[in-house]
C-alpha cells in the first residue's frame, strides 16, 4: 500500500472539542524527512475521552478533518442520534450525546474560558436546561438546491444541500408549513438559485411561528417577481385552506450576489408582512429581518433571570445597550423610572418604540446609533445610569465599549451574552473600574449544539 495516496490510518484519543463542538485529536509521526511532526486531527461527532480510528488521507498536512471509522473506545453518555439526517446536516452537532452530557460541558466550557481570562470560575452555576430539548426553534431557514430541493446546508459542504425530511429542533407544524412550500415548488418544476452560475429563481425560505399566539409567517426568497410564477395563487390557496395560521405569506426579491436572506422588494401573498409573539407578557411584532429569540421557552427564563439579578427599583435609570426590538427594554422599563435603548440597527429601533407603544410604556428613549458613541449622547441627555444591560453580537461588545461603560459607573450591571468567549473577554476590561462578577448563570437556549448563553451580574464597588 503506497500509504501517501491511500492515507495512513491512526488510533487516536479525544483529548477534548473546540469551538464548533468537535472533537480534537493530535498524533505525532515522521515526515518524508525523518523528523517528528504533530498532526492535529479534528473528528467531528466524537466526545472528550473516546478512542477512535481515523484515516488520514494526505499524511503531509499539518492539519486534517475526518469522521471517525469506528469508535474503539466510547464515553459513557454517547447515545443514540435521534434524527435520520444528523452527521450529513449542519443543524445540530450533539444529538449523540445525552442531554444531561451536554448541559455538563456547557458549564464546564463557561467555566473554562472564564479561566482563560484569570476570572475566578466559581461563580459560575449549572447550565439550566429544557425539560423537553426538542421541538424548541421558532424560526428556521431553508436554501433551495439548483434542482429546487429545498433543505439545509450539508456539514462541512456548504455548497451541498440536504433535503428536508424532518427535523427534530423545530416546531413540527412549521416543519408541515415548509413541506407544503417544497412539494408545491417540485410539482411546478420550479428552479433553485445556482451560487456558481448565479442564476435560477428561488433561494431561500424563512418559517417562523410565535409559540404564544400561534400566529405562522413563510417568507419566500427569489431573484423574479412572483407576478409571472406558474402557480403562485395555487400555493396561496393551498396554505389558506390548510393552515389558517399563517397570517404572513411573503415573496421576497432578492438579486444581490450575497447569499443572505434579505430583499429588495416585499410582495405580501397573503395577511401582512409581520405577525404577533409575546414574550414574558408583552407583545411583539416580528417582520422577516427582525432579530428574536429563536427558543421562546428559554428566552423567557433568560428574561425573568435578569429582572432577578438586576433587582431594578421604580427609582433608577437605565441603559438598554445593543437593545434590539426590546426584548429587554420593555419588561425593565416596566420596573424602572426611565430607559434608554441604543441599538445601531434603525428598522429595530423603530420596532423597539412601536411595541413600547403598543405595550402603553412610556419611559422609554431609543436611540438608533452605535453603542460606543450612543452611550455618549445617552448619558449627555439622560444623566448617569444606575443600572446596565448589555446584550450585544457574538463578537462581543469589544474593549471601548466596556471601557466607555465603566467609566459611566452604573451600579450594575447585567450582562446577557450568546458566547461566553467574547462575554469573558469584556467584563475583564471592567475590572479597572472597580466591578466584581457576581454570578453566571449559563442557559441552553440549543439543545444538540454548542452554543450556550449566559446572564451575569457585576456590581460596582467603590474603591
Amino acid at each position: 500500500m503506497n500509504k501517501n495516496i491511500l492515507g495512513e490510518t491512526f488510533e487516536v484519543n479525544i483529548h477534548r472539542l473546540d469551538e464548533k463542538g468537535f472533537g480534537q485529536a493530535v498524533v505525532w509521526r515522521k515526515n518524508e524527512e525523518g523528523n517528528e511532526r504533530k498532526l492535529k486531527l479534528t473528528i467531528p461527532y466524537t466526545l472528550p475521552g473516546e478512542k477512535v480510528q481515523v484515516t488520514v488521507e494526505q499524511p503531509h498536512k499539518r492539519r486534517w478533518k475526518s469522521n471517525a471509522e469506528a469508535i474503539l473506545e466510547q464515553h459513557s453518555d454517547r447515545v443514540i442520534a435521534k434524527c435520520p439526517h444528523f452527521e450529513k446536516c449542519g443543524g445540530c452537532v450533539w444529538q449523540h450525546w445525552s442531554y444531561e452530557g451536554q448541559l455538563q460541558e456547557k458549564t464546564n466550557y463557561v467555566k473554562n474560558v472564564l479561566r482563560l481570562q484569570k476570572i475566578s470560575p466559581e461563580v459560575v452555576k449549572d447550565t439550566i436546561g429544557m425539560e423537553e430539548p426538542w421541538y424548541y426553534r421558532n424560526k428556521m431557514e431553508f436554501t433551495f438546491s439548483p434542482d429546487g430541493s429545498l433543505g439545509l446546508h450539508e456539514q462541512g459542504n456548504y455548497r451541498n444541500i440536504i433535503p428536508l425530511e424532518t427535523c427534530f429542533i423545530m416546531d413540527q407544524e412549521m416543519k408541515e408549513t415548509v413541506l407544503l412550500v417544497a412539494k408545491w415548488v417540485k410539482e411546478n418544476k420550479l428552479s433553485g438559485y445556482n451560487k456558481e452560475e448565479r442564476e435560477g429563481l428561488l433561494r431561500h425560505l424563512m418559517v417562523r411561528k410565535s409559540f404564544h399566539t400561534g400566529e405562522i409567517m413563510l417568507a419566500i426568497f427569489a431573484t423574479e417577481s412572483p407576478d409571472e410564477i406558474v402557480g403562485i395563487d395555487e400555493l396561496v390557496t393551498r396554505i389558506e385552506h390548510k393552515f389558517s395560521q399563517v397570517k404572513s405569506l411573503l415573496w421576497l426579491e432578492n438579486r444581490n450576489w450575497a447569499d443572505r436572506t434579505q430583499a429588495e422588494q416585499t410582495h405580501i401573498l397573503l395577511g401582512r408582512d409581520y405577525i404577533h409573539d409575546e414574550l414574558v407578557g408583552y407583545r411583539y411584532r416580528l417582520w422577516f429581518d427582525t432579530f428574536f429569540q429563536t427558543n421562546p421557552l428559554q428566552a423567557k427564563k433568560l428574561v425573568e433571570l435578569a429582572l432577578e439579578m438586576a433587582q431594578p427599583k421604580q427609582t433608577e435609570k437605565m441603559i438598554d445597550l445593543f437593545c434590539g426590538v426590546g426584548t429587554f427594554s420593555l419588561p425593565f422599563a416596566s420596573r424602572v423610572k426611565e430607559l434608554a435603548g441604543i441599538e445601531i440597527v434603525e428598522t429595530s429601533i423603530q420596532s423597539a418604540n412601536r411595541n413600547a407603544k403598543d405595550n402603553g410604556i412610556t419611559n422609554t428613549y431609543f436611540l438608533a446609533k452605535d453603542a460606543r458613541h450612543g452611550i455618549d449622547e445617552v448619558l449627555t441627555h439622560f444623566g448617569k445610569p444606575d443600572l446596565l444591560l448589555i446584550d450585544p453580537p457574538r463578537s462581543g461588545a469589544g474593549g471601548k465599549v466596556m471601557r466607555r461603560i465603566g467609566r459611566s459607573k452604573p451600579n450594575r450591571i447585567i450582562y446577557v451574552s450568546c458566547n461566553p468567549a467574547s462575554f469573558a473577554t469584556d467584563i475583564k476590561e471592567l475590572e479597572p473600574f472597580g466591578y466584581t462578577l457576581k454570578t453566571v448563570q449559563p442557559v441552553d437556549l440549543f439543545p444538540h449544539t454548542h452554543h450556550v448563553e449566559v446572564v451575569a451580574l457585576m456590581s460596582r464597588v467603590e474603591k
